[in-house]
């Protein structure tokens, strides 16, 4: 029986905010390719600030000085989260499967100042009963490890665990620790999916 679901925030709880920020630094004079390869596809995000290696500040002033922008970190921090929105249907799921006794769970590769802002702006993690943060953890999905201390933080079954990513790759960890997992596609389908294993919302 599920006892907790676990929730993504990009992509699936929080949305446009990577596009937001292309868009954003495209209008600083950045081109998308430049964006693209420090945001999104650095080892320096990926392998280091992500997995708590490099703390903000020596990230954000070495994209800052990739992209030859001349800001503050606290602007270029600023003007990315300004560019999320959450999805207020799945904020409405987690707080519904929340009342009616299920713990609520996020399992996410992030970094320190996006994860601060967003709780500053909306209070998200108020949503919520326990966390696996990457660079809280030193690992990022799909590794068993950042799964393993899920289910520590959850004090339930990895089998009384729901897992849904819009990452298909990141499936792989959370099925080998023995949590049950799909494929976020789309709204209408999660709600699908919940219901598969039992989730009424």
């Amino acid at each position: 029986m599920i006892k907790a679901i676990t929730f993504d925030l990009d992509g699936v709880y929080f949305v446009n905010g990577k596009s937001n920020f292309l868009k954003a630094l495209g209008n600083l004079g950045v081109s998308e390719k430049e964006a693209v390869r420090v945001f999104l596809k650095s080892d320096e995000m990926n392998g280091l600030y992500k997995t708590g290696r490099w703390a903000d500040k020596q990230y954000w002033e070495w994209a800052l000085k990739e992209w030859g922008l001349d800001m503050a970190v606290e602007e270029i921090v600023k003007l990315l989260i300004s560019g999320y929105e959450v999805d207020e249907r799945v904020v409405e799921v987690v707080k519904k499967t929340r009342e009616t006794g299920y713990k609520t769970l996020i399992c996410s590769n992030n970094f320190p100042a996006r994860i601060n802002g967003l709780q500053k702006r909306f209070g998200f993690l108020d949503n919520f009963d326990a966390w696996a943060l990457s660079y809280e953890i030193g690992e990022v999905k799909p590794s068993p490890t950042i799964f393993k201390e899920l289910v520590k933080k959850a004090e339930v079954k990895p089998d009384e665990i729901v897992f849904a990513d819009d990452n298909e790759d990141n499936l792989s960890g959370a099925r080998e620790v023995g949590i049950q997992t799909f494929f976020y596609q789309d709204f209408d389908r999660y709600l699908e999916d919940l219901g598969g294993v039992g989730v009424k919302v």
